[in-house]
C-alpha cells in the first residue's frame, strides 16, 4: 500500500512502525515542541503532497496534533485505539506498538478537518446521551471514538471533534446505538 501523503509522526520507532506496513515518507516532530524547521516542512509537504497526522493516542500526541493541524490546516487524521498502541510486554503507549494491520485500516480511515465547522451535534446532546457526566461516560467516549475513527476524547473535546469531522448525526445515533448495544450485551 503506497501512501501519497506525507505522515507526521512523533519519533523514529513510529517511522519504523509505518513504514513496516505501507511504502511512505515521514516527517517526525521528535518531541511535543514541534519546532518552526519541523512545521515548515510539515506546511511544504501539505502544499506537495498533502500530510496526515498520526500520533500517539495520548496526551503528548493529541498535544502535537492540536499544533501541527493549527499550523498546518487542511491536514488528515489517522487515529489507532490506545488497546492497539500498546507493547506486548513492557510499558508505554504508541504507534510504534501497533501491528502492520492496525496502522494500515487507520491510514485507511484518515479524516480530514473541515474548514467551516458546522454544528450538528449539540453539547446537550452528548449530556443526554451520557457522553459527558456519568459513571460510563468515559467508556462510551473511547467506544464511540473508536467506532467514529476519531480517536478517544474527554467530554469537552469529543464535541469539538465531532464538529470538527463534520460527524453527520445518522453516523452519531448509528454508533451510540452499537455502544448503547454492547453495554446491554456485556
Amino acid at each position: 500500500m503506497k501512501i501519497k501523503e506525507i505522515i507526521v509522526v512523533e519519533g523514529r520507532d513510529d517511522t519504523t512502525a509505518i513504514k513496516r506496513a505501507v511504502d511512505a515518507d515521514t516527517i517526525e516532530t521528535n518531541g511535543s515542541a514541534v519546532s518552526k524547521m519541523t512545521i515548515e516542512k510539515v506546511k511544504l509537504a501539505q502544499e506537495k503532497r498533502g500530510v496526515i497526522i498520526f500520533t500517539d493516542p495520548d496526551y503528548p500526541g493529541e498535544r502535537i496534533r492540536k499544533i501541527v493541524s493549527e499550523q498546518v490546516p487542511g491536514c488528515k487524521h489517522a487515529f489507532i485505539k490506545k488497546k492497539d498502541a500498546k507493547p506486548t510486554s513492557g510499558k508505554g503507549i504508541g504507534v510504534e506498538h501497533a501491528s502492520p494491520e492496525v496502522i494500515r485500516e487507520a491510514l485507511k480511515e484518515a479524516h480530514t478537518m473541515e474548514e467551516e465547522i458546522i454544528e450538528v451535534i449539540t453539547q446537550e446532546d452528548l449530556i443526554l446521551a451520557g457522553l459527558i457526566g456519568g459513571s460510563k461516560a468515559k467508556h462510551r467516549r473511547e467506544r464511540l471514538g473508536e467506532l467514529l475513527k476519531i480517536g478517544y476524547t474527554n467530554g469537552k473535546q469529543l464535541h469539538k471533534r465531532l464538529m470538527m469531522f463534520q460527524i453527520s448525526k445518522e453516523a452519531f445515533i448509528k454508533a451510540f446505538e452499537k455502544v448503547l448495544q454492547e453495554e446491554e450485551n456485556a
